[in-house]
């Protein structure tokens, strides 16, 4: 990897080793996020490579899925730190796998392809809308129109013949595994997708789908009445019989949190998202589900207690906290409200985060438990991109918020467009 800004220049000669930030001082925190983003990246060389086969996506065994939650986290980073280092190779991985049809369908990827994968990379380009990210192709819209056509192709795929509607986990027959089983992160990113295009352009069909999406996910119980959220069910059960067997993870907790802080947002505070904001922030720390302190030593430092605790979680689950630690991060930023509880979870969760970020030669690589008070040997794309989330999320909350429906501009940049492998 290459420092190619001054921004970069000047982190690297003020460098913290993570281990050692220092939650209160943004230049330190700045100098961490940075180091944890160059391990993140040290993972890509698909701008390198050029192909089509390796632009935007992360080596094997990583899934498409996962390259677009990596993109969204380094749109974090510039964001959040200022650092426009990664910008250029950014754009090219977004809009390398916009599709024929600009909305996400990469047939290149259709073996991998399910609604919760599109949904994943919709969340980057809805990040780079609210934020008017540069994108200087002429021959390809504006991140909203691509935003929407997306949510276009989610709309058909809503099947109320099992269950009373819901999307299935996979969108092809060619996937069966998957296809009876309606999940909540499909439906919670659809949930998710539809609030934030509402925000963006105050369409009240985007508001009106996604308390669709949402009142059917409680009436399936695949958010219980203590906002505890499940992974889902399978339609030929009519969904009646839930995976509940411990089986419920951080990010699909924070995918409906920050959806409903959105909507809080955009409706000037309704008491119903403000409360079912609150419930899932709530349920995120104080139930029987809780993903915070998992021992009395690890007060409020977060864990995925379906598998961390069991060396269980795979090359997936170990990038769902960065997944939570998102979306808390900008919950507190729609719902200011929520900030010290989320404050008092992250700023924990941050310094055991960036005190894991301490094994390699140099000292800077991150494992995946944050709560045994260092480095556990644990490595991986996810490990890196999780703590990448928690700790850059330290500064999104002077960081300018996102925007919406009037502010949301097409910015084509000074820059010539990256060069898309055809």
């Amino acid at each position: 990897m290459y420092i190619k800004s001054v921004h970069a220049a000047a982190l690297a000669a003020n460098f913290v080793a993570p281990k050692d930030m220092d939650i209160n001082d943004p230049t330190s925190i700045r100098s961490v996020a940075s180091t944890i983003a160059y391990g993140t990246m040290a993972y890509y060389s698909g701008n390198v490579t050029n192909t089509p086969e390796t632009i935007a996506v992360f080596p094997e065994p990583h899934y498409w899925w996962q390259a677009g939650a990596a993109w969204g986290a380094m749109l974090d980073y510039s964001h959040y730190t200022g650092d426009s280092s990664y910008d250029e190779v950014i754009t090219q991985a977004l809009l390398s796998q916009v599709g024929p049809k600009f909305d996400l369908m990469v047939p290149l990827h259709y073996g991998s392809e399910g609604n919760d994968d599109q949904a994943f990379w919709s969340f980057s380009i809805l990040d780079a809308a609210e934020r008017n990210f540069p994108q200087p192709d002429d021959s390809i819209p504006p991140w909203l129109d691509i935003a929407v056509n997306i949510w276009n192709t989610m709309v058909p795929r809503w099947n109320e013949s099992h269950c009373g509607g819901g999307l299935a986990w996979q969108i092809f027959d060619s996937n069966p595994n998957g296809m009876t089983y309606k999940n909540t992160v499909s439906n919670g990113g659809f949930f998710q997708l539809s609030a934030r295009l509402a925000r963006m352009t105050g369409n009240d069909t985007y508001l009106q789908w996604a308390e669709k999406i949402y009142d059917w996910t409680e009436k399936v119980h695949f958010i219980d009445a203590g906002y505890n959220v499940f992974d889902g069910g399978d339609s030929l059960v009519e969904c009646r019989e839930l995976n509940r067997s411990n089986v419920s993870y951080t990010y699909t907790q924070g995918i409906y949190m920050y959806g409903a802080a959105v909507l809080y947002n955009h409706t000037n505070g309704d008491e119903k998202w403000g409360n079912r904001t609150t419930g899932l922030l709530k349920a995120a720390h104080t139930t029987t589900q809780t993903y915070f302190s998992p021992y009395e030593n690890a007060t409020n430092i977060m864990f995925e207690h379906a598998c961390e605790p069991y060396e269980l979680c795979n090359i997936d689950q170990k990038s769902f906290k960065g997944y939570l630690a998102r979306f808390m991060w900008a919950t507190a930023k729609m719902m200011p409200s929520t900030l010290p509880d989320v404050q008092k979870l992250l700023n924990a969760s941050a310094v055991a985060a960036a005190k894991a970020c301490s094994g390699g030669e140099n000292g800077t690589v991150c494992g995946q438990k944050w709560y045994v008070g260092g480095f556990d040997g644990n490595v991986g794309l996810g490990q890196q991109m999780s703590a990448l989330e928690v700790v850059q999320g330290l500064l999104s909350q002077e960081a300018t918020p996102p925007y919406k429906a009037g502010e949301v501009k097409h910015v084509k940049g000074s820059n010539k467009p990256p060069t898309i492998p055809t």
